[in-house]
């Protein structure tokens, strides 16, 4: 009988990237000293056999950007449908909007970087080529291979694989300057050595936790394993979700229909941007569960595995799935943009942390760069090398910075289209529309800074670290 073997293709071939990138991590100090996660090793390992190898066997359709858009919206449900984080307590004052000051602060400023640098290769580059600055660095593979797959159909040829390469250098950006940032804080005073002795730590450099070591709990059961197993019963649920949402999605495009032409490609451009209705109704679910006292049935610990198997399948067949030929048409201009881009994270991350928090600046430094060139598991990863079992508060106020950050992005997510339309359209007007919108964003960034910073606002503007009294 003729099966189709696709899918399982695919997922094996990842798979055994995942695993040989485990290996690798667990035995090479280069990829312990950087703390590169296993998804990223699994994703460039996969590059050349998908470009090269598969292509040369016959095998050149594969469903890597099925899985990547599909594991990208299953992600932001498992997440969404957690319970909210507790209020902490004893705050002094500006941890959660500080953190989301900062993300909302990759999203403008690496939008209007990313833009301005396009504007300079015009006509030679489609004008959007440049959001995937944000959306590779601060948004992440998911979401930059969704809005570029919607740019080819607006005359963006290789949309795609061009915002997954930016993806990709955001990781490397991510990782390496990480360390860099590191390091560079024991050397100047940022931070004291005797914070970092978790760097000794050999299940956080090997990624794997030695045999003797005590193993933490994963999950807890909900269910009883008789009538259903507890794992599959989360999965049933953030399955149900995603139906949920297609089914939203599916009325919300049939009811465009009538608005012509125009609301039918408004309608094509909001499956693009799936993963924002995906949280929506995510969050509503997880609302009615609560009212319904039923909030007990779901674990937090075992939707965060499920999210985390996500982006690690996610973020391997992201960039697996990048053509080598697109990119090779584009490299001058993803070149200089994500290196100034890179360049700019480096330096504004650590001058706006240190100046606009009141405790833990250094801990909120790295998880503000982290997810501004990666997402947030990169963010939580360079956490935890300061704080290893996440006892402060910069993780519990990044999750309540979640709900905030996630409002106030939605119309930057709905403009994104706007370059794509001057394209189409031959408008310049919706480029700099977007440029403008950007801009409203960076000014809302800067007055919500200052009211944080306070006196701190510009002090010293010449040194990238503030420290009070030197």
């Amino acid at each position: 009988m003729d099966f189709s073997w696709k899918m399982f293709i695919d997922a094996g071939l990842i798979s055994s990237a995942l695993v040989l990138a485990t290996f690798i991590r667990s035995k090479v100090r280069f990829f312990q000293r950087f703390l590169i996660p296993n998804a990223l090793t699994a994703g460039f390992i996969l590059l050349p056999v998908y470009n090269y190898l598969l292509p040369a066997m016959g095998y050149s359709s594969n469903g890597l950007g099925d899985l990547v858009y599909h594991l990208l919206n299953i992600s932001f449900i498992s997440m969404s449908l957690r319970s909210s984080p507790p209020k902490v307590k004893g705050h002094k004052g500006g941890g959660v909007l500080g953190m989301s000051t900062g993300i909302l602060m990759g999203y403008a400023t690496q939008a209007l970087l990313g833009l301005a640098l396009t504007f300079l290769f015009l006509p030679k580059v489609h004008p959007a080529l440049g959001l995937h600055l944000p959306l590779g660095f601060a948004l992440g593979p998911g979401q930059a291979y969704a809005i570029g797959k919607g740019w080819e159909a607006m005359g963006f040829t290789g949309g795609a694989s061009v915002g997954l390469t930016f993806a990709a250098l955001g990781y490397i950006w991510a990782c390496f300057g990480g360390v860099v940032l590191i390091n560079m804080g024991i050397r100047k005073g940022w931070v004291s050595p005797e914070m970092l002795s978790f760097m000794k730590d050999k299940d956080l450099l090997s990624g794997v936790v030695g045999r003797d070591r005590q193993k933490a709990s994963g999950g807890h059961m909900t269910t009883d394993s008789e009538a259903i197993d507890s794992l599959s019963f989360h999965v049933a649920i953030v399955c149900v979700v995603y139906f949920l949402s297609f089914l939203l999605l599916k009325g919300l495009s049939f009811f465009l229909g009538f608005a012509g032409s125009i609301g039918t490609e408004l309608a094509t451009n909001l499956w693009g941007i799936n993963f924002i209705f995906s949280a929506i109704c995510a969050i509503v679910a997880r609302r009615i569960i609560d009212l319904l006292k039923l909030g007990y049935v779901l674990d937090d610990d075992t939707l965060t595995r499920v999210s985390g198997f996500s982006v690690d399948f996610m973020v391997a067949g992201a960039l697996a799935a990048i053509s080598l030929i697109f990119v090779g048409q584009y490299w001058l201009p993803i070149l200089v943009i994500s290196t100034i881009g890179g360049l700019l994270v480096c330096i504004t991350v650590p001058w706006m942390s240190s100046r606009m928090f009141n405790d833990y600046h250094f801990e909120r430094m790295l998880m503000l760069y982290g997810v501004s060139t990666g997402t947030l598991s990169t963010g939580l990863a360079l956490l935890r090398v300061m704080d290893p079992e996440f006892r402060t508060k910069v993780s519990s106020d990044y999750m309540l910075s979640a709900g905030l950050t996630f409002l106030l992005a939605i119309p930057f997510i709905l403009a994104i289209n706007l370059p794509a339309k001057a394209y189409t359209s031959g408008d310049m007007f919706y480029f700099w529309l977007m440029m403008g919108i950007a801009a409203i964003y960076l000014l809302y960034v800067l007055v919500t800074y200052v009211i944080l910073a306070k006196k701190r606002s510009f002090a010293k503007p010449s040194k990238i670290w503030y420290k009070e009294g030197n």
